[in-house]
């Protein structure tokens, strides 16, 4: 497969997200990715949830093609061909999706892009629909392990634009699109799945909001 790449992060994290996906997602439907990276990930969920079709999009024609690869050498029949999505540009060229899913993205973009992910989201969701995150976070204004501290700084160095966000401000920048936190779940590897649904607030995030 002279076009795929191969991310080794992708392998380690792809089986741990599959199990939250297989939880939080509809049972049947269609799933949008943002920025898809190589297409591993896309080709390993769209086997562990069949019901489902998976709609990734890159902005980087290399990993468009590497995308392409990955599926052909797949033979699943429930991804689709990679779309050219920025986060940033509206609108999206997807009427409506049951979910969007954003792996290790906001990390590695400027904020301007979660602005925009949001943004999207909101127009391409249903009521209730969920929008997937995954990544590593700061939390109460702090960095959740040395490791994490490292490469937040590494981010920073390459791009002063880039850099592990905090999960007060991604809530907050959700919210003012009509998505609202449901889950915060702790992942392998000092990670986080933050799962939001639009325009439906979770009973735990009303009572303490209550508080």
């Amino acid at each position: 497969m002279p076009d795929a790449l191969f991310s080794p992060a992708a392998a380690r994290n792809a089986a741990f997200i599959a199990e939250v996906l297989k939880r939080v997602l509809p049972p049947i439907g269609l799933v949008l990715e943002i920025a898809s990276g190589s297409g591993e990930h896309a080709v390993h969920f769209a086997r562990a949830l069949p019901e489902l079709v998976w709609q990734p999009s890159d902005p980087d024609e290399a990993a468009r093609r590497s995308i392409v690869a990955h599926t052909r050498a797949a033979g699943l029949a429930n991804i689709r061909s990679p779309l050219t999505i920025d986060a940033t540009r509206q609108p999206w060229p997807v009427a409506r999706s049951d979910a969007v899913v954003a792996i290790n993205m906001i990390h590695i973009a400027p904020w301007d892009a979660t602005i925009g992910l949001m943004a999207g989201a909101e127009e391409t969701l249903a009521e209730g629909g969920v929008l997937y995150l995954y990544g590593p976070f700061r939390e109460d204004d702090a960095h959740t392990a040395p490791s994490n501290a490292a490469f937040d700084d590494s981010l920073r160095a390459r791009n002063a634009s880039w850099g592990i966000r905090d999960v007060e401000a991604v809530v907050a920048a959700a919210r003012g699109h009509d998505l609202h936190l449901d889950e915060h779940v702790v992942m392998p590897a000092n990670n986080l799945s933050l799962i939001f649904r639009r325009g439906r607030r979770s009973p735990a995030v009303d009572r303490e909001a209550a508080s």
